[in-house]
């Protein structure tokens, strides 16, 4: 029987069409409850911290940054400028850095200068606030001694150095 029924040619249209509806399902509300699951929110202002001791040489300046906050962040923006007195102090070119982790060594800056800092963090949904500027300073360069004017005696040594900053220092350490 079934090598009969093989045999048989079968016609497989349908005598009728069918008939359906067009109908459109507005889905837009069901779409923006979707994406507000899934949207995370723009993270808050990183907290600065202050220069911390021996985060500093002559030409460079480690920046640490934390957040409050549990936010989802992708990189943080540094950005800092020399600290000027003058009345254009804005002026003053403001460098930008991207950055992965909390922390960043800055190079190539010069001695005995302050420096103004401050951070934002990013991801997807946007930039946070910055944070407060906190100021940094670099260590002052080594003084040049002034080999002409070594007098010594037996008891005393007199040592005349000059200092190569253009702001002053605080103090010097001498040792033998």
């Amino acid at each position: 029987r079934l090598e009969e029924f093989l045999k048989k040619e079968v016609d497989l249209e349908l005598s009728t069409l069918p008939d359906f509806e067009e109908r459109v399902i507005d889905v837009s509300e069901v779409e923006q409850l979707m994406n507000s699951i899934n949207a995370v929110p723009a993270p808050c202002a990183p907290v600065i911290n202050p220069q911390a001791p021996n985060a500093a040489t002559g030409t460079s300046l480690r920046v640490c940054w934390g957040l409050f906050s549990d936010d989802t962040v992708e990189c943080y923006q540094l950005c800092y400028k020399p600290v000027s007195n003058e009345r254009h102090s804005d002026e003053q070119a403001e460098h930008t850095l991207k950055v992965k982790e909390t922390y960043c060594t800055i190079t190539d800056l010069l001695p005995n200068t302050q420096y103004e800092f401050w951070v934002s963090a990013l991801n997807a949904s946007g930039t946070s606030p910055p944070s407060e500027r906190a100021v940094y300073v670099t260590a002052p360069s080594p003084p040049t001694i002034k080999n002409k004017k070594i007098r010594s005696c037996e008891n005393a040594a007199l040592v005349c150095w000059e200092s190569r900053d253009i702001n002053p220092v605080d103090s010097y350490t001498v040792e033998l």
